[in-house]
């Protein structure tokens, strides 16, 4: 791990400085070629009015010589033709006004271009390229616990830096088998339930957070590979009145007059694991109208003909935060299901009597949990129960449950 870590880390190392030398000498030639423009520009504006005012001179004094060889060849001719050429040549003379030029600027008016250049950028890229970067020993978060969850992996994570304080998180995975790692979760928790896991397949896990006030993530955690051996949990199909997702993990009150209750598709739910109900937020309407026969809860069998979990052989919280055991209601409540509301189930065994293939006294401590409040109480059954089905049922459309 050292060897490859330090081998992975001098390449990472090499391609960014080798990338920030392309950027920094694009960035120098940019800027080079801005200024030279510069100068190019202000040569062009500067120069065109002298240049123009040289053109005058020059035709100024290219008009005064053709009038002195005029002049003279007046003076040098014989007398008959003299009088007539001194006259057009004093005619000439008066109309050209050889006192007059154009106004020169004053050479403290002329342009004088210069570049200036201050030496301080070296010494602030010089400060800035020193301190840029760092080589750490260990990342400042590790992963620490994969505990199994049907059709997913509940992922925790710690702080191994005391001087790191953490503002946010990152976790990532993959398929062993795939190439790149995505995006799963980003918060300020240190622990997250990745669902969609296919059980029995290696799944790869990575964390890095991001310090108080920073932009930049901190390095990658050691890559640690988890994955879960619970298949997941499933609604039965074919009910009508509900309609399920793709992984069937989701169950949709729909418009349909059929009632009854929908049960999963198998025994799923085992003691000592954690069952969680979650309302999904489904478009304007995020919950449908609560009735008193709704609940959501566990039971030993499936059993066809009821519009509810509040019967024999079975624990359920219903909508408006009842908690029925056995079909009877408990004097605790919780409080109601609503938009986003979480509902959780947790048993563990606790046997009365003798539990033979013949049945006998069994009892489940059950802790029912829901926003933030829970209520603790023994389940009585007349036979041992390894594993429970669970169910829900819904008088009016719009719920929507989602089961992990």
């Amino acid at each position: 791990q050292i060897k490859e870590s330090a081998t992975l880390t001098r390449d990472v190392l090499e391609q960014h400085f080798s990338d920030l030398k392309g950027t920094l000498k694009k960035l120098l030639d940019e800027r080079l070629m801005s200024l030279l423009q510069e100068v190019d520009v202000i040569e062009q504006e500067s120069i065109k009015p002298l240049d123009e005012c040289q053109k005058l001179i020059e035709h100024g004094v290219s008009t005064a010589d053709d009038l002195l060889r005029e002049g003279e060849s007046a003076v040098d001719g014989d007398v008959g033709t003299q009088n007539e050429k001194l006259c057009n040549f004093t005619k000439k003379a008066l109309h050209i006004q050889l006192d007059s030029l154009p106004e020169v600027p004053s050479l403290v008016d002329v342009p004088c271009l210069s570049a200036q250049l201050d030496d301080c950028l070296l010494t602030i890229l010089k400060n800035q390229i020193f301190r840029h970067g760092t080589v750490a020993s260990r990342p400042p978060v590790q992963l620490e616990e994969f505990v199994e969850k049907p059709g997913g992996i509940l992922v925790r994570w710690c702080k191994v830096d005391d001087d790191f304080i953490p503002q946010d998180y990152r976790l990532q995975y993959r398929k062993s088998t795939a190439s790149h790692f995505e995006d799963v979760y980003v918060g300020s928790e240190t622990e997250f339930i990745v669902l969609h896991i296919d059980p029995n397949v290696d799944y790869q896990f990575r964390v890095c957070a991001r310090g108080d006030g920073r932009q930049e993530w901190s390095p990658w955690s050691v890559p640690q590979i988890g994955r879960t051996t619970l298949v997941p949990h499933e609604w039965t199909t074919g009910l009508e009145g509900y309609s399920l997702s793709s992984r069937r993990n989701i169950a949709l009150r729909n418009d349909s007059q059929s009632c009854g209750v929908l049960y999963s598709k198998a025994p799923t739910y085992f003691c000592g694991q954690t069952l969680t109900f979650r309302q999904v937020l489904f478009g304007i309407e995020t919950v449908g109208q609560p009735d008193r026969r709704d609940s959501l809860g566990v039971c030993v069998e499936q059993r066809n003909g009821y519009d509810s979990l509040q019967r024999d052989k079975a624990v359920c919280i219903s909508t408006n935060g009842a908690v029925f055991v056995n079909g009877k209601e408990m004097t605790n409540q919780l409080p109601a299901v609503t938009s986003g509301s979480t509902v959780t189930f947790d048993m563990e065994v606790v046997q009365l009597g003798p539990c033979s293939n013949e049945g006998g006294n069994f009892k489940l401590r059950v802790t029912i949990s829901s926003n933030n409040r829970e209520v603790v109480f023994d389940w009585v059954l007349d036979q041992c129960c390894g594993s429970l089905y669970f169910g829900c049922s819904f008088s009016y459309p719009g719920w929507k449950v989602l089961v992990f």
